[in-house]
């Protein structure tokens, strides 16, 4: 236990799995770990408060075996700054921390991946998770964004957008040649993945898996692109859509280097290639590994 020092929680919660560390008041380091997937959007449902609550009690566990923060800053996924939705997250993390409510801050996660990788107004990151956005923080402190609609409406080059068109191409094929799948790695493994390749399966777990667990699939389709045109196809076409997010922030607000991260745009180096070939080749890029709970410890140490 290190309960005699101020400690700082710092949780990135994403589609896919939500990460945590605790760190000293000066920043540095002390446990991490990672448990599912949260978002934002689950506060809007009866069946998303339950599992929302659930995760967050594990991540509460997980660290109180650490020490208890005396200072949280949380990223969530989906967190668009209303009022009630943040006040609902800062009861949950204060009553299972045994913290007054005042001591959890929230933003979007997207910011807190922002500030792991450039100074206000430095540059522009494109982040490709379960989801995709672009993002740039002015020197005023304001986000600007391009993209992250949700993966219903855009979120080209975004996990569950790679995984969406993998079954569409899929279930075209299946439409001109009932059986096509099996002479395709991409569909063999997609299949393999969802747990059979009847239509009822695949429209069940679109329909019913949360967004990070259909996010997943993805990595069949980068697992097989070698062996599989459409699948190589799907990993370039998303390398092209996350430039795209680059090119709306370089019209709008002028030329800056690029960042891009997330665990989707670490899925293939096509992905990068891609996203490179389809950018000015004056526009510097990097692909970054952000550690954004980290970073979000240290944004909760600043206040202390």
């Amino acid at each position: 236990m290190t309960e005699l020092r101020p400690l700082c929680l710092g949780i990135d919660a994403g589609g896919s799995r939500t990460r945590w560390a605790l760190a000293a008041a000066d920043g540095a380091p002390l446990a991490e770990g990672e448990v599912a997937g949260l978002s934002a959007l689950q506060a809007h449902t009866d069946a998303g408060r339950d599992v929302a609550q659930a995760t967050l009690a594990e991540l509460a566990t997980a660290v109180l075996g650490h020490g208890r923060p005396v200072a949280v800053h949380a990223g969530l996924s989906g967190f668009g700054g209303a009022e009630a939705v943040g006040e609902q997250w800062r009861r949950w993390l204060s009553t299972l921390l045994d913290l007054p409510a005042g001591a959890v801050v929230l933003s979007n996660d997207i910011e807190i991946a922002y500030r792991a990788s450039f100074r206000a107004g430095e540059g522009y990151l494109v982040y490709a998770g379960t989801g995709s956005i672009g993002a740039w923080i002015d020197g005023d402190g304001s986000f600007r964004r391009a993209g992250g609609r949700g993966v219903l409406l855009d979120d080209g080059g975004g996990g569950y957008w790679i995984a969406r068109e993998a079954l569409r191409h899929i279930w075209r094929a299946e439409d001109e040649q009932p059986g096509a799948w099996q002479a395709s790695p991409m569909a063999r493994a997609v299949f393999a993945q969802i747990g059979g390749s009847d239509w009822d399966r695949s429209r069940q777990f679109m329909h019913v898996s949360e967004r990070g667990q259909v996010g997943m699939l993805a990595l069949a389709v980068a697992e097989t692109c070698a062996q599989d045109p459409a699948a190589a196809d799907i990993l370039h076409r998303a390398g092209a859509e996350l430039a795209r997010l680059a090119l709306a922030l370089v019209q709008r607000f002028g030329a800056r280097p690029v960042a891009l991260a997330g665990r989707a745009s670490q899925l293939h180096p096509m992905i990068l290639a891609a996203m490179r070939a389809a950018l000015p080749p004056t526009i510097s890029l990097t692909h970054q590994t952000i550690e954004a709970h980290h970073a979000a410890a240290r944004l909760a140490a600043v206040r202390l």
